[in-house]
């Protein structure tokens, strides 16, 4: 870019390198929404119950298949800076809430999309951002007025909550079940701050695949599984209900911080070393025995010595875990995680209802499956997914996750809308009403927003193989009608839905975070480019 001559015969300054290109106008409204666009119909076909999977194919030469908008969004290799954009709201969405990204950037898209059509007809791009603006304000109290309450004892509502999240991916075959699990997992790991109000930490929740079996197969562990080979084969593999020890110190001989040497003359003092190794190795075996736990899990290493000496009293050892799973453990089970051997007694220990292990026999090596089932009173829980490793395994996994942020984020703000694109359309038939209220030109992009909400059940009608007009037009009219809980079903038509939900917040977050990516790339009015393209 170069300063034009003022004519007094004096060069231009360059500003910026000859290779670059800088795009103002039009130009840059068409570069914005086209990538948008192309960007919305890349993931749209993905979306609803009647979505397709996409194949990625990395440069590395690992596949994957999914219809996950977060998975495919990540994988995605954009160079477009509003394609960046998008990526990032895609992020935001998956962080906020884990679930509703699809939906998050076809809204965005439809938005961009809306936008350039406006822009094109002379409308200036403020103008344009305060009319998104003010529409959005009217969803999010329109929100306010429809969202429905939601508690822990409402299990119906979370089951679909749950199926909803659920829809469309592998897990949806054993959707039931799963979301039974997902609400048990969920609810044990909930605790009550004030009255109705719960605190969730998805974090507490853990997913492990078990390899064999099916999908059907998957269950509900009220506590922890620890996958890892065994120190002595003889190790009890079933030890009934009782307390457990959680160590993060080492039990062996400690070793001096500097060399040293020990010089022995005679055969009686190298007996007297060796009694008094065992008599400091003794000492800690009976303190960890005489605790009264039948477990004990360390984070450090056990003297072999130690270790057969515990066996043989009947109890059961894991040591050398990591520090975090170890934690999970004190968690888990109540136990204080000690510092040192000195400081283990009863008061210190936690409480577990059965321990059991379990032998896979692997291609490579077999492995043991340790379940520590602890009770209600855990403060972990685990779901055990059924069937085998690969692919399909992975998009399971990954619609129990979308299912249970969906379903922690209903219980702690406890409301629900109804699903289906319901409220969408809903919101697009009050921001048209609203829009009759504005004299001005923000009135066009009020309209704008109002038929990008549209957009969310018209690519569920479009994706089942349904005219999109169609189904708009009869959606439209059954919510005109007093069917406020009407959307569009899986067969892609307009019908009465009342029992399909999802979180409240998961929508409002995805309105919102789009809204506000348009409006950022709408305020975009020169694009300059190093790399010339």
């Amino acid at each position: 870019m170069a300063q034009p001559n003022d004519g007094s015969g004096r060069a231009p300054v360059a500003i910026v390198r000859p290779t670059t290109s800088v795009t103002s106008g039009v130009e840059v409204t068409q570069k914005l929404v086209g990538a948008a666009v192309a960007f919305g119909n890349l993931i749209s076909g993905t979306f609803g119950p009647n979505g397709l999977d996409k194949m990625l194919y990395k440069t590395n030469g690992e596949a994957s298949v999914t219809n996950d908008g977060a998975k495919i969004v990540a994988e995605l290799l954009v160079k477009h800076p509003a394609a960046k954009a998008f990526v990032l709201l895609a992020e935001s969405q998956e962080n906020a809430c884990g679930d509703g990204v699809t939906g998050c950037v076809i809204m965005a898209s439809e938005l961009m999309r809306e936008a350039g059509r406006l822009l094109e007809k002379g409308l200036h791009p403020l103008v344009l951002v305060n009319g998104y603006q003010t529409a959005l304000k009217y969803t999010l109290e329109h929100l306010e007025e429809v969202e429905i309450e939601v508690d822990l004892s409402d299990k119906e509502t979370l089951l679909s909550i749950a199926n909803t999240a659920m829809t469309g991916t592998s897990a949806e075959i054993s959707s039931n079940k799963l979301s039974e699990v997902v609400i048990d997992a969920t609810i044990q790991v909930t605790s009550t701050e004030e009255k109705d109000s719960h605190s969730i930490n998805t974090e507490d929740i853990r997913i492990s695949k078990s390899g064999k079996g099916s999908i059907s197969q998957t269950k509900l562990v009220r506590g922890l599984i620890l996958e890892r080979r065994l120190g002595l084969d003889r190790m009890p593999r079933v030890v009934e209900s009782g307390k457990a020890a959680v160590l993060s110190c080492s039990l062996e001989i400690q070793k001096t911080a500097r060399d040293s040497e020990v010089e022995i003359s005679t055969a009686e003092q190298w007996e007297g070393f060796i009694d008094s190794e065992q008599e400091i190795l003794d000492q800690k075996s009976e303190k960890v025995i005489n605790s009264g736990a039948k477990v004990l899990f360390c984070a450090e290493a056990i003297d072999s010595r130690i270790l057969h000496r515990l066996v043989d009293e009947g109890m059961f050892v894991l040591d050398n875990l990591e520090r975090s799973g170890a934690e999970d453990l004190a968690k888990a089970t109540g136990a204080l995680m000690l510092n040192h051997i000195d400081d283990l007694s009863e008061e210190t220990l936690g409480s577990f209802e059965s321990l059991t292990v379990s032998r896979i026999d692997d291609s490579d090596e077999p492995r043991d499956r340790v379940y520590l089932e602890v009770g209600k009173s855990s403060g972990l829980s685990t779901i055990d997914v059924g069937g085998g490793d690969g692919v399909a395994s992975e998009e399971i996994i990954r619609g129990i996750y979308d299912a249970l942020r969906s379903v922690s984020a209903t219980i702690q703000t406890g409301s629900a809308v109804s699903g289906g694109g319901s409220f969408h359309m809903s919101a697009s038939l009050v921001v048209r009403e609203k829009a009759e209220l504005h004299s001005g030109k923000e009135r066009l992009a009020m309209e704008a927003f109002a038929r990008a909400l549209e957009s969310i059940p018209a690519t569920l009608a479009s994706n089942a193989g349904q005219h999109r007009l169609d189904s708009l037009l009869s959606l439209r009219a059954l919510q005109r009608n007093g069917s406020g809980s009407a959307g569009i079903d899986k067969d892609g038509k307009a019908s009465q839905l009342d029992s399909v939900f999802e979180c409240a917040d998961s929508v409002a977050h995805a309105i919102e975070a789009a809204c506000e990516t348009a409006c950022g790339l709408l305020r975009v009015d020169q694009v300059i480019s190093a790399r010339g393209d």
